[in-house]
Parts: C-alpha cells; sequence; structure tokens
C-alpha cells in the first residue's frame, strides 16, 4: 500500500461515498498505522483457520517462516486508490445474491464474489478474506475467497488526495489538510477555521443546533477535512461531511509538511531600502526577520493587535504596516471580512506600554478567544515598548500564550524586556540612535511584507524624519524622495501637523479612515486628502499660537554653567487645559520658538503637579540615565518614565515635585554640549 500524491493543482473532487453494514474496525485508532500484527484472523471471525501462535518477531512457534500472506484490514474511508489487485483484504458481505456474494472492504470499496469463486456459503454480516482480482473500467470490482493457515494482517489508513486552500471553487468535493486555528460554535453548525499555509478557510461541521460537531478537535490540532465548497455571503466555506484529527506519526508528517510550507510562504519580499544608508543595513536585516514572522502569523491564523505611540511618527509606523497585514490577511483567508477580525490597531498616550492598556488588550483577547474560538493574538509595539517600564505589562502577558514583538527607537533597556520579547527591532541595538525614527523603519517592513505599496509610502518616511525632528544624514534623501512623488516640504510638515492635531482628538480611538486619509495611505481620494490637511493644520497652528501667547509672558528663563538656555514653564497653572496642544507639544513648540530666537543649545522643561516634559536642542541630556538616576537618588519620589537623549517625559509623586525638578535641572546643568544634536541649522542648508 502506498501513500497517494498531494494535489498541489486544483481542488480534487472527492469519490462518492455509500453506508456499510454496521462494521466495526478491530484496530480502535485507524488514523495511526500499526505495527504489523501476525496470524489474527481467530479474533476477526474470518473464515479461514485459526493461526498457529506466532514469536515476536514474527514466526510460527517451532519454525522460523518469515513469508506469511499479508492481509490488509482498511480504513473505513478507504477509496480504490488505496488499494491494489492481487492484494487481500478483511471484508464483510453486504448482500446475498444466486450469482454469488457481495463484500465491503471499506466504506467506499465494494465488490463481487462470483459464486464460482466462493469456497463456502455466507450471510450477510460474515466476516472473510477476499483477494481483489479486477478493478473493470466501469467501476466493478471482483473478488475471490481466500482461505489462509496463517497470515498477518496490516492496518491501511486513507491517504487522500490533499487539496490547496488556495483556489478552491464552489461545488468542488475536497479534501483539506491543515491546523484548526479556530473553532467557533454558533446557533447552529461549529465553524472551524483550518490553515494550510495558502490560505485559511471556514469549515461548517454540524451536529446539532447549537452544539459542538467533533467536540475532541481543538485549536491546534492537525486534521484532515473533507466536504463540498460552498459560498456562504461574500466567502467560500467548507460544508464538512466528516472532520478527523491526525494523531502519531501521520500528525508528525502533515505537521512538519505544514510548518515548512510556512515557512516558504513567510519568506519576506527581496527588495532594498527606499534609500541607501550604511547605517540602515544591520536593522533591514532585522526588519526581514520580523517581516517574515508577522507573514508567518498571519499565514497560521493568529489575530494580530498593534499598540503605538499617538504621535506623528507613531502613526506613519502604525498605518504603512496595518495596511500591508490588512491585505496579507485579505489574501490569505477566504472571508473578506476576516482583516476586521484579526487585526486592531490602538493609540497608547503614554511612552511605555501601560498596564491599563494591556489589561484592555489581555480583555479584549480572552473575550476573543472565548467567543470566536480564535488563537490568543500576536502584540505589535511601535514606537514604544523598548524600555524597563514596560516589563510588568508584558509579564502580565506572560501567563498567556501572547508573542510580543517592538519596532522601537526611544532608548532601550534591552536586559529588561529582551527576556519577554519573540523580536525587538531598535537601532540603539545596532550603536545608532533616534534619528532612525519608527516611521522610517516601519515603512520598510511593511514593504517586506507587500512590496506593493511601495510607490504609496514614498512620502511617509520624510513626514516621520520631520514629525521626530530627525538629525539623520538621509533626510534630504528622503525629502528629495517625497519630492518625486508629489510632495513638497511644506506638504510633509502639513501632514505631520495634521497628524498630532487628529491623534489628539482621537483620543484612544484608532481613527482607521480620518488618518489613513490625512497621510495619504490606503486613501482613495487625493482632493478630500489634501483638503482635509489643509483643514487640520490650519487649526492646529492656531490653536498653538492661542497656546503660546497664553503662556509666553510666564516662562522662566536662565543661563546654565554650560551656556546652554534653560526655560521652564507651569503648564499647569499657564496653560490651557483640555485642548490643544497637549502639555508634551506645548513644550516642543515653546522649545522650538526659543532654538530659532537663540540659536544656542536649548533646554525646555515643562511641568504640571506630577510630571514633566523635556525638550533639548545642542545638548546631550540623556534622559533614560537621569530617570535611573533620580530614582537611586529620589526614592520616594517614584520617577518614572523616559524618552530619547534629547526628548523625554517624567513622572513622579506630586509632592516630591520640587525635589525632582532641582535635581533635574541639576544634572542638566552638567551636560555635554554636542553641535551634532542641533536642530538650529534648516534641513536643507
Amino acid at each position: 500500500m502506498t501513500a497517494r500524491p498531494i494535489d498541489t493543482g486544483a481542488a480534487a473532487e472527492a469519490p462518492a461515498k455509500r453506508k456499510r453494514t454496521a462494521l466495526k474496525p478491530v484496530v480502535p485508532d485507524y488514523w495511526c498505522m500499526s505495527e504489523p500484527s501476525a496470524g489474527d484472523s481467530g479474533t476477526r471471525g474470518d473464515s479461514s483457520p485459526e493461526p498457529e501462535a506466532t514469536t515476536a518477531e514474527g514466526a510460527t512457534a517451532g519454525e522460523a517462516s518469515t513469508d506469511r500472506p499479508v492481509v490488509y484490514d482498511l480504513a473505513p474511508d478507504c477509496t480504490l486508490a488505496d488499494v491494489e489487485t492481487d492484494a487481500c483484504y478483511h471484508a464483510e458481505v453486504n448482500g446475498v445474491v444466486d450469482y454469488g456474494v457481495f463484500v465491503d472492504v471499506s466504506d467506499v470499496v465494494s465488490g463481487l464474489i462470483h459464486e464460482s469463486n466462493l469456497d463456502g456459503e455466507y450471510a450477510v454480516g460474515d466476516r472473510l478474506i477476499v483477494r481483489l482480482t479486477d478493478v473493470r473500467e466501469n467501476g466493478d470490482i471482483a473478488f475471490d475467497d481466500e482461505t489462509f493457515a496463517d497470515y498477518t494482517t496490516e492496518t491501511v489508513e486513507h491517504e487522500p488526495d490533499v487539496s490547496r486552500v488556495r483556489g478552491l471553487s464552489p461545488g468542488a468535493e475536497v479534501t483539506v489538510e491543515g491546523e484548526v486555528v479556530q473553532a467557533k460554535q454558533t446557533g447552529g453548525p461549529t465553524i472551524f477555521g483550518v490553515a494550510d499555509a495558502t490560505g485559511v478557510i471556514a469549515c461548517a461541521a454540524f451536529a446539532e443546533a447549537g452544539v459542538r460537531a467533533y467536540p475532541s478537535v481543538e485549536v491546534g490540532d492537525m486534521v484532515h477535512v473533507a466536504g463540498t465548497v460552498e459560498t456562504r455571503g461574500d466567502a467560500l466555506q467548507l460544508e464538512v461531511d466528516s472532520l478527523k484529527p491526525l494523531a502519531g506519526d501521520r500528525a508528525a508528517e502533515a505537521r512538519e509538511r505544514y510548518e515548512a510550507a510556512l515557512d516558504e510562504r513567510a519568506e519576506p519580499a527581496a527588495i532594498d531600502p527606499l534609500v541607501e544608508w550604511e547605517a540602515f543595513e544591520p536593522i533591514h536585516a532585522d526588519l526581514r526577520d520580523l517581516a517574515r514572522l508577522l507573514r508567518r502569523t498571519v499565514l497560521a491564523g493568529r489575530p494580530i493587535r498593534v499598540r503605538h505611540h499617538a504621535d506623528g511618527d507613531g502613526m506613519c509606523a502604525a498605518i504603512p504596516v496595518q495596511l500591508a497585514l490588512e491585505r496579507l490577511v485579505r489574501d490569505v483567508h477566504e472571508d473578506p471580512k476576516a482583516p476586521r477580525h484579526l487585526f486592531k490597531r490602538l493609540p497608547s498616550k503614554a511612552p511605555f506600554y501601560e498596564m491599563e492598556d494591556v489589561t484592555r488588550d489581555l480583555n479584549f483577547a480572552l473575550a476573543g478567544r472565548a467567543r470566536h474560538g480564535q488563537k490568543l493574538p500576536f502584540l505589535l509595539m511601535l514606537d514604544n515598548g523598548s524600555t524597563e517600564e514596560d516589563v510588568p505589562a508584558y509579564e502580565n502577558l506572560t501567563h498567556y500564550d501572547i508573542p510580543i514583538a517592538v519596532v522601537d527607537h526611544h532608548h532601550p533597556d534591552p536586559e529588561a524586556v529582551g527576556p519577554l520579547l519573540d523580536a525587538h527591532v531598535n537601532p540603539y541595538l545596532h550603536g545608532e540612535d533616534y534619528r532612525i525614527t519608527t516611521g522610517m523603519m516601519c515603512v520598510e517592513l511593511a514593504r517586506l511584507i507587500d512590496p506593493s505599496l511601495t510607490e504609496e509610502l514614498e512620502h511617509v518616511p520624510a513626514v516621520a524624519g520631520l514629525s521626530d525632528r530627525s538629525k539623520a544624514e538621509v533626510m534630504d534623501d528622503y525629502i528629495a524622495l517625497a519630492a518625486e512623488a508629489g510632495y513638497e516640504q511644506d506638504d510633509l510638515l502639513d501632514i505631520g501637523e495634521a497628524l498630532d492635531y487628529a491623534a489628539h482628538w482621537l483620543r484612544y480611538s484608532e481613527g482607521k479612515t480620518l488618518v489613513n486619509d490625512v497621510l495619504n495611505v490606503g486613501c482613495d481620494d487625493p482632493d478630500r486628502h489634501e483638503e482635509l490637511v489643509a483643514f487640520l493644520s490650519e487649526r492646529a497652528a492656531r490653536d498653538v499660537d492661542r497656546q503660546l501667547d497664553a503662556l509666553d509672558a510666564h516662562v522662566e528663563h536662565e543661563r546654565l554653567a554650560s551656556g546652554a538656555h534653560l526655560y521652564r514653564i507651569d503648564l499647569d497653572e499657564y496653560a490651557r487645559r483640555f485642548t490643544y496642544p497637549a502639555p508634551g507639544k506645548t513644550t516642543g513648540e515653546l522649545h522650538d520658538t526659543r532654538v530659532q530666537e537663540t540659536g544656542d543649545p536649548v533646554i525646555t522643561i515643562g511641568y504640571g503637579p506630577d510630571f514633566c516634559v523635556l525638550r533639548s536642542d545642542g545638548v546631550r541630556l540623556d534622559i533614560p540615565t537621569m530617570v535611573t538616576e533620580l530614582n537611586e537618588e529620589l526614592p520616594e519620589a517614584g520617577v518614572s518614565g523616559g524618552g530619547h537623549l534629547v526628548v523625554g517625559s517624567i513622572k513622579f509623586v506630586k509632592g516630591r515635585r520640587e525635589a525632582v525638578l532641582e535635581a533635574l535641572i541639576e544634572k542638566m546643568a552638567e551636560a555635554e554640549i554636542d553641535e551634532s544634536l542641533s536642530a538650529a541649522t534648516a534641513l536643507d542648508d
């Protein structure tokens, strides 16, 4: 008996099925190929004589025979593809006529023993051994009656022609081999999502209304599903005739085939970055590994949840990745609604993954698993997630099977977060810094997942760089690339301003269509994009001017021993509250005006009752190190936070504000002046 090859082309038709009379297989788990059993006819009620006892080696006691005939015991679903002429099979009589008896060797394979080839008389239900002598062109099968004094039984499992999910056609009768990635009970059938690396298809199995079909089948099992392909709404669905979990060697072999196919299809596109940049090369290699992991996650049917910083760079990172992954989900799943169910993007206001956010995400994930029978999601952190402040949230996820990956350009704590992450992409891990923004990295990540997006994303790295004030030497190249795509530098600045303004009012909402239209990625109306950016950026500029006018007279100034200017503003007392711009943006805008006015190194602190926002230009603050030192010096102040070398935010206990600010300013006074961190020179100079 040889295994049938897997059909890698169009859907293969399954043979017609018919019921057989009360046959109970002797081997309980016929899906697992058992070791040959010698001389077992006495246990089957066959017509042949009881064989002699055999040794473990299969030889009859007292002699060393190794050439006993083999009688095959077919699994009930075996077809003509699993039988051979001149082979012997265990059979059961299903009908007696004047010219012979009809026998079944499986639920599907039946034939006639002509009376001239019968050695005895039989009734319906009798068991015997037969030899297959002929399979005629019309499908009729002829058997002979056989009797052996001694024989060996080998069980045979059915090896169906397996069809790929991708390319199935309505009306086809097929068998699909894959992993169960979803098991959802509806008010009617049970819906199993089955993935085979080419796609994922819903398989509807019915026991009773609202009753779980195949209750032993679980998410993660390798299965064979046979049935008819139907159309349900806009999606293809397999109406299940049989669903059988694979076990033992058979499951292991199926798993190996599946994993190998996942690896092959998950391979990212072979493309170069948008601009030539030596510093980016090792990061691009990390992004390739992450793209492979994300593609594999989609192909395996696992949901993805994205958390990103709610600012211009964060959205320039998240939107391209969202578009690429949603297109891949749509390509993999037969259900066009799958992207809505399997991908979720949410902004994070804090510069780290807060317990509030992780609790919401975990609750959402567990509810989705309970309601929809899905795997728990893959968490992708963008422009956030690299610091020790993220560790408690990540540790909360370790109680569940939730993989985590991070793409970030904030100063990392790799020893703290590394053991908790499946992938970590950060320029600091390669001796680089925040000038390589998350938006720049994620544009390349999106292109590795779906290179067809390239033309639509050419302006995004420049928007990300300008939004995050990147000093990268290739900013001129990115701006030139955007200009070739039709975006002047003023356009890019307006887009960044509009993104910040939209993010402020969206707060914790995704705002998918609005943000896509502002960034002009996944936007179907260029005119609407231009009108929307003009409106939002003008409103943002108006609100910024109002805020600066309100606090200008209350800004405190001093000159530090290093020669740097220090500007301080109490945002709680003098800034407009609960409106745009928020404290971080307000501090940044105030800082930019002072940099332009002085042309010298500048540090700006905007503070409230229990927080402060820090900006510097031409001064190497190293904010993450300062936070660590403040915690050691003022343990009762509960200092937390972080950021880049020149941008960051800190939280502390309200009653210790003055002590924290005083200690912070002392450290700033000792900070090194570094002209390479200055924005006083325009990008196009």
